[in-house]
């Protein structure tokens, strides 16, 4: 039987951004194939969160692309990807809370390209004066990171409708990032 890879993947991505401290007994179950099977593709926790951050960075590439952030004013530009970036939240969700993904010289180097292209994007809405100067780029970037994280968990457990989600998280991080005119 043929193991597809990026199947048992999104399983695996499926469960535990539902449960995150789910064993390999259980992410094999939810995909499906036995823990043997599991264990030729992906050598432990390991190897897999590694795959996940795979296709996690993957996937919120593509978003950054579907985006198109350098088209129209930033802030137009930051609520299409705040959308666009809705269907890989869950598993940016599991990913940001991996500590050892982030933790010395092994860190991919998409999580760089990742905050280069956002940050860029805060960037040249302070430049256009759309956005407060006075919070750096960096931290704007790991803001949206945060609410997106956050507006995905609270989907998955139903305190928010899926719905809202982009709504919320735009209404959010825009309110506190906008430049406000002073009377």
């Amino acid at each position: 039987m043929t193991v597809d890879r990026e199947q048992v993947l999104r399983s695996a991505a499926a469960l535990l951004t539902r449960k995150s401290t789910a064993t390999m007994d259980e992410v094999a179950r939810a995909a499906g194939i036995s823990r043997a099977t599991l264990h030729r593709q992906f050598a432990g926790r390991d190897a897999l969160v590694r795959a996940l951050e795979e296709l996690g960075i993957r996937e919120c590439e593509a978003a950054l692309d579907r985006a198109r952030l350098g088209e129209g004013r930033a802030e137009e530009a930051l609520r299409r990807l705040i959308a666009e970036t809705e269907q890989a939240a869950p598993l940016l969700a599991l990913l940001v809370t991996e500590n050892q993904l982030f933790e010395g010289e092994g860190q991919h180097a998409g999580w760089a390209r990742l905050d280069a292209r956002i940050a860029a994007l805060f960037r040249r809405g302070q430049e256009t004066g759309e956005f407060r100067i006075d919070l750096t780029p960096a931290w704007l970037t790991e803001a949206l990171y945060g609410l997106i994280g956050s507006g995905a968990w609270a989907v998955q457990d139903g305190r928010v409708a899926a719905k809202d989600f982009s709504y919320m998280i735009a209404e959010l991080l825009l309110g506190g990032a906008r430049r406000s005119v002073e009377p």
